[in-house]
């Protein structure tokens, strides 16, 4: 029970969160704009560097093993499609779960166990719009931006390395992602990417708003809110493959 009713606010947090997005004048766009620059500016060094790395060893290790049958011409295509589907979404949203998630629980919660919220209540500003509503936003608009990024390095850094062991032209890597990567693909990784920015946005949000227990309840918090996303965004992972990628 305990479970389904942090569901069911975790909803209305949501709910309440849009419903003030309808209001004129409620949203704060300097907030907005600092927010999307921690989201999606400052966390793009890091989700470029681990999409490299990791095209580098998809690279490598796929280059090898289709080298053994003569598959080579079909290589690119497979890389990219790994990365558009599963890797480059949900590299970025563990990435951004980690970095960005943390932030928000910490930072609210903070403001909770100072009274920094009750404050903006009794300055007539809604904690929601101040609060919320940028960092949902940001998280919503700036994943799917990281998660192109993450596509094209991750690419890269695959024909890289499977250029150096293999020989690979460019030529031909190319032609195999223009024959097996549909616009279908990418466009699921970003509405997966979508969906983890509204994951780890609610998540740290709600948890920082619900923190308890002074300074020790903050770092409790930031670390629920981490480890609950990430926990998350693998579950959403699996439910959007099975009905986004049937082919």
């Amino acid at each position: 029970m305990k479970y389904l009713e942090t569901i069911g606010k975790i909803v209305l947090l949501l709910m309440q969160t849009i419903n003030i997005l309808y209001r004129r004048g409620v949203l704060d766009w300097k907030m907005l704009i600092n927010q999307m620059v921690e989201v999606g500016v400052n966390s793009l060094p890091i989700t470029l560097l681990i999409a490299l790395f990791t095209g580098i060893v998809i690279g490598l290790q796929t280059a090898l093993q289709f080298a053994r049958f003569g598959a080579l011409s079909m290589l690119g295509g497979v890389v990219a499609l790994t990365f558009a589907r599963e890797l480059a979404p949900v590299l970025t949203g563990v990435v951004v779960a980690g970095r960005v998630g943390s932030s928000f629980t910490a930072e609210i919660g903070s403001m909770k166990v100072t009274e920094q919220i009750d404050a903006l209540r009794a300055l007539a500003v809604h904690p929601l719009a101040y609060l919320v509503l940028p960092r949902l936003l940001s998280c919503l608009f700036m994943l799917p931006i990281l998660v192109l990024f993450a596509n094209i390095i991750g690419v890269m850094g695959g024909y890289w390395m499977s250029h150096i062991y293999t020989g690979i032209d460019f030529r031909t890597y190319v032609d195999s992602i223009a024959l097996l990567l549909t616009p279908g693909d990418i466009w699921g990784g970003l509405y997966k990417a979508f969906f983890f920015g509204l994951i780890i946005a609610l998540i740290g949000c709600y948890k920082g708003l619900n923190v308890q227990g002074g300074a020790s309840g903050v770092g409790r918090a930031t670390t629920q809110s981490v480890v609950v996303s990430i926990i998350l965004i693998f579950l959403a992972n699996c439910i959007f493959s099975a009905l986004l990628f049937q082919s």
